[in-house]
């Protein structure tokens, strides 16, 4: 399982972060890249404590559905629902540079994956080892990198 903990996983995905740009075709979903950027950062933030989130975790996704996201390598699904607090058009930052959001976005996932770092429950999945925040952060942002190609 890919982990943000891998030795060279964080500028593996820096690069590709750094692939994207504002005009890049999705393959699927609604965000447009500045947006995407903006959900990556959101969610590092409310993670992080940061930002504040409404918890929407039930027994199904504190268990089944975080053992299949967090410990097995099925593919997440395409245009599964978030909170509303990061999502786009409803809660979530709205992109406005998107080399500063892309700076933001880089920035807080570093921030994250950091050995200091400390974590709130996640809002869907509640409380996570270390080691599940590491693998979440990678499959994450690789997620909607894939959103891009990329």
């Amino acid at each position: 399982m890919n982990s943000l903990a891998d030795p060279g996983a964080i500028a593996s995905l820096v690069a590709r972060l750094n692939k994207l740009h504002p005009e890049r075709p999705r393959a699927w979903g609604r965000m447009t890249p500045n947006e995407m950027l903006c959900h990556l950062a959101d969610s590092f933030d409310v993670t992080l404590g940061t930002r504040p989130c409404t918890p929407v975790d039930t027994w199904l996704g504190r268990t089944v559905i975080k053992y299949v996201a967090l410990h097995t390598s099925m593919a997440w699904p395409q245009g599964t629902k978030t909170t509303r607090e990061v999502q786009q058009g409803l809660g979530g930052t709205p992109p406005v540079d998107f080399e500063r959001d892309r700076a933001r976005a880089i920035g807080l996932l570093e921030r994250f994956a950091a050995a200091d770092a400390t974590y709130v429950k996640h809002p869907f999945f509640g409380p996570l080892t270390k080691d599940e925040w590491m693998v979440w952060g990678y499959r994450h942002t690789d997620h909607h990198l894939r959103q891009f190609a990329l």
